[in-house]
């Protein structure tokens, strides 16, 4: 069963880096995020905000394969430490269907989805009043069900 979760894994490792050095890697990432004003001068507003979503896009798009190839990657050391198939946050196995899904999860969907909802909150909790002022609860906030 390890050779064919492993098989897997380096298979989307492969992809992912495949993927990344066909849009060029890092290369590519500092040229996308080079200044949108060369040539602005010809360059009429609408086409300046569309070309600047573009960089966005790619930006994003880098990033988040850099990110799936380092979690691949980790997800192969935890394999090779005995560790793959388990909970980081509660130790539980993870189900072989989110396995599937995604074989590079590090968390059990229970608690994915505590994760998630904690950042939420998180975000959601932060009360911008003007630019300079930000509110958020204290740190060791005790949060009652």
């Amino acid at each position: 069963m390890n050779s064919k979760i492993r098989n897997r894994i380096e298979h989307d490792l492969r992809t992912a880096v495949f993927r990344l050095r066909r849009l060029g890697g890092a290369g590519a990432l500092k040229e996308l995020i080079g200044t949108i004003g060369d040539g602005a001068a010809s360059v009429e507003e609408g086409d300046a905000i569309q070309a600047n979503e573009s960089q966005e896009i790619g930006v994003l798009t880098l990033e988040l394969l850099v990110d799936r190839v380092n979690r691949l990657a980790e997800a192969l050391d935890r394999l090779d430490r005995g560790e793959y198939g388990i909970c980081a946050e509660c130790g539980q196995p993870i189900a072989r269907a989110r396995l599937h899904a995604i074989p590079e999860a590090r968390t059990c969907v229970p608690c994915q989805d505590g994760l998630e909802s904690y950042r939420f909150e998180r975000d959601e909790s932060e009360l911008r009043f003007d630019a300079r002022v930000t509110l958020r609860p204290p740190p060791m906030a005790v949060r009652l069900l």
